[in-house]
């Protein structure tokens, strides 16, 4: 093969090939009498190799250390990896057009939010509480889509679906908590109105939901984003529901 032709084969361009040679990661294979370069069948391997490990993200240095980890081993295992490496990468496809269908089923209906793309389990939820009225023009309201976007995005699939499970059962009363919470925005930590929102809170969250949160990481990101009173409230709320759970 020639340079265009393993080039190709393998899906870069002869100047990556030729960019890997200065580097030292794909070695300079025979050349033919008239000065071309040669290149056989384990030369495709390895350049697939190297278009593999840089697709997931590692850098050239990194990817000479993978290599040199890899020199002396068989063709055969080599093949085995790279094919393992593929049926990775299809699943992930696979895993990703179900999640793009779902989208698109939702955004023909109508129903994908602003905040979308967001999982069918909460996509559910916000088009609960859209139907709420009132609520979907609150502040607090608001900040909890936010937040449940954000999470959304970054916990795992279990830990999701259990939050938005939580809220599923509050869903019915989020009017009124919201107007509890947006009327606390410019008031002091201490003030009544804030035990008397915590205990609204309370009173609609499950036993499962009472935990203290933790500072730092998303705890500080939730409230961060509130009035002080706010984030009063919702602790409070969650330690009753702590305490009631016992």
């Amino acid at each position: 093969m020639r340079i265009g032709e393993i080039a190709a084969l393998v899906g870069v361009t002869s100047r990556a090939v030729r960019h890997y040679h200065r580097l030292g990661l794909l070695p300079e294979p025979v050349r033919r009498a008239n000065g071309y370069r040669e290149y056989g069948v384990r030369d495709a391997v390895l350049l697939a190799r190297i278009r593999r490990l840089t697709e997931l993200g590692l850098g050239l240095d990194e990817v000479r250390d993978v290599l040199a980890d890899d020199e002396g081993r068989e063709l055969g295992d080599v093949l085995e990896e790279l094919d393992a490496d593929l049926g990775r990468q299809e699943r992930v496809i696979r895993e990703r057009r179900a999640r793009l269908a779902e989208l698109l089923g939702e955004a023909r209906a109508g129903r994908l939010t602003a905040e979308g793309p967001v999982s069918p389990e909460l996509a559910g939820l916000f088009a609960e509480l859209g139907d709420l009225g009132e609520a979907a023009a609150s502040p607090m309201a608001a900040k909890d889509r936010a937040m449940l976007t954000l999470l959304d995005t970054v916990v795992p699939d279990a830990e999701r679906e259990r939050l938005i499970g939580l809220m599923r059962g509050a869903a019915g009363q989020a009017s009124a908590i919201y107007a509890r919470f947006d009327a606390l925005a410019g008031l002091a930590p201490d003030d009544p109105l804030v035990a008397e929102a915590a205990g609204a809170l309370a009173a609609v969250l499950p036993d499962e939901a009472g935990t203290e949160l933790p500072e730092g990481g998303l705890a500080d990101v939730f409230f961060g984003d509130l009035a002080p009173a706010q984030a009063a409230a919702v602790r409070r709320a969650l330690r009753l529901v702590a305490e009631r759970a016992r």
